[in-house]
This record gives structure tokens, C-alpha cells and sequence, in this order.
């Protein structure tokens, strides 16, 4: 029996849960079991070429290419950059980091050494039942709880994904995960890319016990982000809208909500669409202000660009994966969509690169709105258009060869 139970653990990881909930334990975790080696992926329901044409998706997408140094990599921006552009993205530019490359700065401690040195604490920490995220505002840690983990689930890693630790080498994705699950309290302080890792792995499991014994559901994920004022939150709490959302919609397939959880999140959701229909500036922009409707046009408030760069992209990044009854009317959606391309492709790569997170929002809303993954589309792009040292720094090569 010890023989067969060892092999079990060894050999699968949703067989070592299974093991461990028979095996007597201080701690009251119990595992959750994950029935799937991909992490689920959300449709994208829409092709607008005529919001988004091959012009404007061809260079926003070359504006938001992760072009950073190796050395001292910051953690946010890479799992920025790693959500938008998938564990599959390549380039044809060596400047530009790959997908698996962005994987393994954020799951091999070695990598995260080479690019940092062994002066600051490991973003992979090793615990007694799993591997941790060192998350907060510390050098080289990640900002947001739990952040990394959700971008890596988006960008399709697998469960198998090896993850090595400063002197663990045998963990995997899954012991990530499980040591969230396990670690998860509701009073922290964001629970936005909790609910988006945890929904994306965990259905059709919908209530799960925690460490120390504490009972957690899906339903208490949206009470949790439904608490505060609509502005308050990550990004102007437009996260806690794309989060809401993605629930929704795995709701939908996996039934893990009740029937008044299900209610709750979406009148929120309504509420949002009505506010923003309300709060768009007449250039197609909304700024940190779109909570307060009217008001937000006629008493505007005096804040960075950038503030209306977040705002903007996050409304088009959430709306462009929800139902038809909750967008706005055609026309507001293009103008946003207007503005929010000639922002970006304005810009130098040096203020792209300096608001990174804010921007790559932008490439992955852009691509959903034509149905497709940065990292096919730019894939395809360059097998006609392979990669040329620029002398000149403007795109109007680009532009030309998009129209043909």
C-alpha cells in the first residue's frame, strides 16, 4: 500500500490530492482536485474588422512587444506582458522576450537569479505544502497577490508546468495553486486575480475548505469584490469589473454560483455598463471617474494620461468578452476603440515601455475585438513581414504593408 501510494504521488498530481485526503493531517486543507492539465479559456465572441483593422491591430501590437532589459526584469511587467502575448508567443526580433522565456523568469528561480542576483529575496518561496509568490512592493517581488499566478493560468500554461524553487526542483504549476487555495484569506486586500486563478482551474468544484478549517465558495468571491465603491480597486476598479465578469461566464458553463451570487454580480455589472454609457468622454476615453456617470464629462477630473490609458483599455479588455446585453452602443465602443489606438501608437516605445502594464491591456482587448491571440496574429504577421532593424523609429512601413 505504502509502495502504490508513493508511486500515486509521484506520478499525478490530481492522484497526490487524492492521497493526501486519506493521510491524517494537522492542518485542515484539503487539496482541491483540478480536472484539467489546461487552464479553461474564455471565448472571444466577437470580430469587429471594421473597429479594428489589420493597420491598427499590426502596430498596437509592435507598440506593446515585452522589449525589456533582462537584467532587474520587473515581475509585474512580465506577467503583464506573459497574460497579453500566451506561453507560445515568439518573435523574430531578439530584443523582444518570448513567451517561454517570460514563463521561466517566473517559474525557475535560477532564471529569476540570473536576471536579479541572489541580493533580494526569490520570488518563488518555498513553503512547507507548496510554493508561494513573494507579492507586495518590494524589489523584485510581485506587486499584486496572487497576480502572477492568475497571468500565468491566462497565458495557457499547464498544471504540469515545472516550477523550481531555491532548492526545490520537483513542483509544478499545481503546487502553486494549491498553496494559494490553501493560503487564501477574504480579508485581503485584493481578491481580483484570486477569483480569476481560482475560476479558471478549480470549476466544477465550487466551495472548497481552506487552511485552518475556513469554508470559501465562489459566491463569497463575489461578495468579497462586490464590497466598496465602484472606483475604488486595482486599475480604478476596473479589475474587479473583468474579474466579476469572468465569473459570470464560468458560471455559465460550470454552475459555480448560486442563483442570488449570479444576480448580484450581474446588476453590478449592469450598473457599470450604465455608467460608462454616461461618463465617455466626446473623444471616446474615459478617465479614473467613470463610476460617477455625467459628472465625470462635466466636472472632470485633473489626473495623469495615463489614468484615462487604464480606464479606457480595461473597459474595452472586460466588454470585449461579455454578453451583448451588457456593452454599450456600437458607436461609443468604436470611438473608445479610436482613441485608445491613436494613444498608443503615438507613443514612443520608451512611454509604452514606461506604462507597460496599462498598455498591454490594449493588445489583448484590440485582439479579442477581431477574434484572435496576439501571439498567432503576430506570428502569421511576420511569416510576411519577417523582422527588420529599424534606423528610422516610426511605423510607417507597417501601416503601409497592413493596408495591402
Amino acid at each position: 500500500m505504502a509502495g502504490f501510494g508513493l508511486s500515486l504521488f509521484l506520478t499525478d498530481a490530481n492522484a497526490r490530492t487524492q492521497l493526501r485526503l486519506m493521510v491524517p493531517d494537522q492542518e485542515a486543507f484539503a487539496p482541491v482536485p483540478i480536472p484539467r492539465d489546461k487552464p479553461i479559456e474564455i471565448a472571444r465572441p466577437y470580430n469587429k474588422p471594421e473597429w479594428v483593422s489589420n493597420e491598427d491591430l499590426a502596430v498596437v501590437l509592435k507598440q506593446v512587444q515585452p522589449r525589456f532589459d533582462r537584467e532587474k526584469m520587473k515581475p509585474n511587467f512580465v506577467e503583464h506582458a506573459l497574460r497579453t502575448w500566451g506561453v507560445d508567443a515568439t518573435f523574430q526580433n531578439p530584443g523582444v522576450i518570448s513567451g517561454q522565456e517570460m514563463l521561466e523568469f517566473l517559474t525557475d528561480n535560477a532564471k529569476f537569479v540570473d536576471s536579479w542576483g541572489k541580493e533580494i529575496s526569490p520570488l518563488l518561496q518555498e513553503r512547507s505544502r507548496g510554493i508561494g509568490i513573494h507579492w507586495g512592493t518590494d524589489l523584485g517581488a510581485s506587486y499584486h497577490h496572487d497576480h502572477l499566478l492568475a497571468c500565468i493560468t491566462e497565458a495557457g500554461a499547464p498544471l504540469s508546468t515545472p516550477v523550481f524553487g531555491p532548492t526545490r526542483q520537483n513542483a509544478t504549476l499545481y503546487d502553486v495553486i494549491q498553496e494559494s487555495l490553501r493560503d487564501f484569506r477574504l480579508d485581503e486586500r485584493e481578491t481580483e486575480w484570486t477569483a480569476m486563478a481560482f475560476g479558471l482551474w478549480i470549476p466544477p468544484t465550487k466551495t472548497w475548505v481552506g487552511s485552518g478549517g475556513r469554508q470559501y465558495s465562489f459566491d463569497l468571491l463575489v461578495d468579497r469584490l462586490l464590497r466598496g465603491e465602484k472606483v475604488t480597486g486595482v486599475c480604478a476598479g476596473t479589475h474587479r469589473v473583468y474579474s466579476l465578469l469572468l465569473l459570470i461566464l464560468l458560471d455559465d458553463e460550470h454552475d459555480i454560483l448560486s442563483d442570488t451570487a449570479r444576480e448580484k454580480a450581474y446588476s453590478y455589472l449592469r450598473d457599470v455598463r450604465d455608467a460608462i454609457t454616461k461618463s465617455q468622454f466626446e473623444d471616446g476615453h474615459w478617465n479614473s471617474d467613470w463610476p460617477k456617470g455625467e459628472l465625470a464629462v462635466t466636472n472632470p477630473t485633473d489626473e495623469p494620461e495615463y489614468r484615462s490609458v487604464i480606464a479606457t483599455g480595461h473597459h474595452l479588455e472586460w466588454m470585449s468578452i461579455a454578453p451583448p446585453d451588457l456593452l454599450i452602443p456600437d458607436h461609443q465602443i468604436k470611438k473608445a476603440i479610436d482613441w485608445i489606438v491613436k494613444n498608443t501608437t503615438e507613443k514612443t516605445p520608451q512611454q509604452i515601455d514606461a506604462h507597460y502594464t496599462f498598455y498591454s491591456h490594449v493588445g489583448a482587448a484590440l485582439c479579442n475585438w477581431r477574434q484572435v491571440r496576439p501571439a498567432d496574429y503576430w506570428r502569421n504577421w511576420e511569416k510576411d513581414h519577417p523582422f527588420v532593424p529599424e534606423t528610422k523609429g516610426d511605423d510607417s512601413e507597417i501601416k503601409a504593408e497592413a493596408k495591402e
